[in-house]
């Protein structure tokens, strides 16, 4: 019985988001016809992949006691300089290997101001989303730019496999590594750690800034792994893309129950809360309601979500 009520504390916030996750659906399955159907759902997770996997990286950042607010425009800068290098008929492999390194120096530029210069997070990620998406902008000059059908790195956002769109598949593959990274390497309690006590970790010989910094290259690169994916289910890149992602993904990983003031993470509850993000706007859509609620109703959750997530980790601590 102790070990019962152990394990509900332990994962009271990951179970509360299931509850919610099922009472949506529900909700949505009753009221829409069209929403629980295998092409919905398979278009749902498909649509929702750059999210998903931008949150599971996210999820490190925060447990650190982080926040990266430039993941929307590294996402933006990613998708509109993928469009002009296949433009301009370089190799799709190269274009691939090339943007997943931008995302990774973008994140590491910002971890190292972070973690060695100790400048906020905030401050440093808020400079960082302004000159990243000021940069794509540069670029594009405003404009969406075309992709070729034909090209092979437009199947990674739109192609099939096994009956299975290719971007469900890859946010799986990812899923399972940052869930196994997080939960069950040194790695991952390393990144709990530093949140939970940071000067802790560090005298245990442990390079704390170097974990910190990694963290935020994390992001970056899920972000760029976002942005080809959107490009290629979009057949094109533009500076416009990820506006407003920023606030899409911290609200699927805060209400899935990670501490928004770090030390407490999970990877199970930033899935389900971004699926249930994602369901919210499919099955507004599907109701014909106004796409103009979804940001609404988007911008609520995330109220929500931080009021009772410094609720219950205040109590918690004040009676640790």
């Amino acid at each position: 019985m102790k070990e019962y009520k152990l394990f509900l504390q332990e994962n009271a916030a990951v179970i509360s988001i299931f509850l919610f996750f099922l009472v949506v659906l529900l909700f949505f399955t009753i009221s829409a016809d069209a929403f629980l159907t295998k092409r919905n759902l398979l278009n749902l997770i498909r649509q929702s992949a750059p999210i998903l996997i931008s949150a599971f990286a996210m999820t490190f950042v925060i447990t650190t006691k982080g926040i990266d607010l430039s993941i929307g425009s590294t996402l933006a800068i990613t998708n509109a300089l993928c469009a002009i290098l296949l433009q301009n008929e370089i190799n799709w492999v190269v274009v691939l290997i090339s943007l997943c390194l931008l995302g990774l120096c973008i994140g590491g530029v910002q971890g190292y101001f972070i973690a060695f210069e100790k400048i906020p997070a905030f401050i440093v990620t808020l400079a960082a989303m302004s000159i990243v998406r000021g940069l794509a902008l540069l670029m594009t000059e405003g404009f969406t730019i075309p992709i070729d059908g034909t090209i092979s790195i437009v199947t990674i956002g739109r192609g099939w496999a096994l009956g299975i769109p290719i971007p469900a598949i890859i946010t799986f593959f990812l899923f399972i590594l940052c869930f196994i990274v997080f939960e069950h390497t040194t790695y991952g309690k390393y990144v709990t750690g530093i949140g939970s006590n940071e000067e802790s970790v560090r005298r245990s010989g442990v390079n704390v800034n170097l974990y910190i910094m990694s963290t935020y290259m994390l992001c970056g690169l899920c972000a760029a792994i976002g942005g080809i994916i959107i490009a290629g289910r979009l057949g094109s890149g533009s500076s416009n893309a990820g506006v407003m992602f920023e606030l899409e993904v911290i609200a699927a990983v805060v209400l899935g129950g990670t501490n928004l003031f770090g030390g407490r993470g999970t990877i199970i509850g930033t899935l389900l809360g971004a699926l249930t993000i994602a369901m919210i706007g499919n099955g507004l859509i599907l109701l014909h309601v106004s796409p103009f609620y979804t940001q609404i109703i988007t911008g609520l959750i995330i109220l929500a979500a931080i009021w009772l997530n410094t609720k219950y980790f205040q109590r918690r601590s004040k009676k640790s």
